[in-house]
């Protein structure tokens, strides 16, 4: 794998030289020839320095390997300093890929591998969990969006790249790996003991009519396959009558580049441009324009997007919302607005460099340095990210907000938020959520084999299933108090009832219930319920909020 050098126009343009000009060029020439000895010298000093330093640090790499109190292995040395040099870029995206490494990225971009299933950032120096994927050990174990990983192994995860992340995480099928995270609300550290077992990662896991002709579809990453994987679930979900849509890019941590520009180029117009990559300061830029006519272009769309949505997920939906394809709706992005390149350094080890930073069709970076901040208010966003003042506007010249993430057309805060209760109730299970979550997911499966539910539209939880429950993890030496548990009645219905239609009638249909009852859908089906057309979309949300949303 070799690093890619993005391409740019070399001639801008052609021109005739007068008998005057021959005489500009020629002085011009002059100059140049003067000033290129300069450079060759300047060069040839800099040379100099370089190598100068670079027999300073073989000579304490030799002292080091030769005489420091404890033997220290010289090929360690350079592997500590080369980590020590990404380190101190201060970039969490850049990082020296080892032989497992390697192998972990791989496995990764091509959607197969053996792990827990779930997506991290570095955050603060810490590993922050973006999501789980669904029906994985580490969604099967009750891993959050959010959740901080503190330590693998009793192993203090501060300061680790995602890459090692990964590589910790990660292993034979059937092995165990023990986390510690931190949830927001929770006094405590949580610990899971979860088994790693064979992951195949799907881009689209759920695409379903949710209600008259409006189709939804979730693109959870932005894999190898992403945009034959969604042109084959809109194409079903065509068939089934859906002739609006609704694309979630909540939660999607993003992925190949390549495969952002794929799934944008399904509904755009060939020429349309997608992102632009830029260097570092003279560097030539590229920019990635829709090739392949449009497939979809005739369906009203809106995309969601939230804090969790990252990278490529960034494109698809900057790029959708410049050129006015589709109204964006949720919460700002995460805002990871740069790309890097691998370059293969040896057979078994390559470098991931940041190399450029990318842009959406109206010049907006997106990109957010983590200690900017961004709220959400019911009045807008507010972002001291760059550029947070700059206003762009899209093809139609709709103001587009600048700064850190993908701002959204609408605001809607995502459903789901606990209860001062359901807080209680998470406080008192402390480090036994996971049994919590075991018993749950027993007795749901108890349900279908006695086939007690006979259908997904009539099943409700009843105070007996609860009062199950309760006896069940009391049993298991937990302290519930009665007060507690009553308080956190809906918390413990909703994941009762989601597991068991899980179990008897499959994902499909547990997400369909996890769909519907989401309020950032639910607005999104109801502005594309009253409009037959992507300028109705966008002119009956085009009345408050900063982007033209509510």
């Amino acid at each position: 794998m070799r690093g890619r050098v993005d391409d740019g126009s070399a001639f801008p343009g052609r021109f005739a030289v007068s008998r005057r000009g021959v005489v500009l060029v020629t002085l011009t020439a002059l100059a140049t020839f003067v000033l290129g000895a300069w450079l060759l010298q300047r060069g040839a000093s800099h040379a100099s320095v370089v190598y100068g330093r670079a027999r300073v640090f073989s000579s304490v790499v030799e002292r080091i390997a030769d005489l420091y109190v404890d033997s220290i292995d010289a090929s360690q040395l350079y592997d500590l300093a080369i980590d020590g040099m990404l380190r101190n870029l201060d970039d969490p995206y850049t990082g020296f890929l080892r032989a497992d490494d390697l192998e972990d990225l791989i496995l990764a971009t091509s959607g197969d591998y053996s792990g827990l299933g779930v997506h991290i950032e570095v955050t603060d120096g810490w590993l922050t969990v973006v999501t789980p994927l669904a029906g994985t050990p580490a969604d099967e174990a009750g891993i959050e969006p959010g959740d901080r990983i503190i330590e693998v192994d009793s192993v203090v995860t501060y300061g680790w790249s995602a890459d090692k992340a990964s590589a910790a995480l990660r292993g034979d099928p059937g092995t165990a790996v023990t986390i510690t995270v931190v949830r927001a609300g929770l006094p405590a550290p949580l610990r899971f003991e979860i088994e790693r077992e064979q992951i195949h990662v799907t881009s689209v896991r759920h695409a379903a009519v949710v209600a008259a002709d409006i189709g939804y579809v979730r693109l959870e990453t932005v894999g190898a396959r992403s945009a034959e994987e969604l042109t084959d679930a809109i194409s079903r979900l065509r068939d089934s009558g859906a002739r609006k849509l609704i694309l979630d890019l909540r939660f999607n941590p993003g992925g190949l580049l390549d495969q952002g520009v794929a799934v944008s180029e399904l509904f755009l117009e060939p020429g349309e441009a997608v992102v632009s990559i830029r260097g570092r300061p003279g560097a030539m830029a590229r920019t990635y324009d829709a090739y392949l006519p449009r497939q979809w272009g005739d369906m009203p769309l809106a995309v969601l997007v939230n804090e969790f949505s990252a990278s490529a997920a960034e494109i698809i939906a900057g790029a959708l919302q410049d050129h006015d394809r589709a109204l964006v709706i949720g919460t700002p992005s995460f805002g990871k607005g740069v790309v890097q390149t691998i370059f293969q350094i040896s057979r078994t080890e390559a470098l991931r460099l940041t190399t450029g930073r990318w842009y959406t069709p109206s010049g907006r970076s997106i990109h957010r340095e983590r200690n900017s901040v961004l709220r959400v208010s019911p009045e807008g966003l507010d972002s001291t990210g760059p550029l947070a003042s700059t206003v762009f506007r899209s093809d139609a010249g709709r103001e587009l907000t600048g700064g850190g993430g993908i701002h959204p057309d609408v605001v809607v805060a995502r459903a789901g938020t606990t209860t001062a209760a359901e807080r209680r109730f998470q406080r008192q299970l402390g480090s036994n959520i996971q049994t919590f979550f075991a018993v749950v997911s027993s007795y749901a499966m108890e349900l279908k084999e006695a086939e007690l539910v006979p259908d997904a539209e009539s099943f409700e939880v009843t105070p007996r299933m609860r009062s199950v429950l309760l006896r069940r993890i009391r049993e298991r030496g937990i302290a519930m108090p009665s007060t507690v548990w009553s308080g956190a009645r809906d918390l413990v219905s909703h994941e009762l009832l989601r597991r068991t239609l899980r179990y008897v009638f499959g994902r499909d249909v547990e997400m369909r219930y996890e769909v519907l009852r989401d309020a950032v859908v639910g607005k999104a089906i109801d502005l594309l319920g009253e409009v037959e057309s992507q300028e109705e979309l966008l002119e009956l949300a085009g009345g408050g909020g900063r982007n033209g949303g509510s």
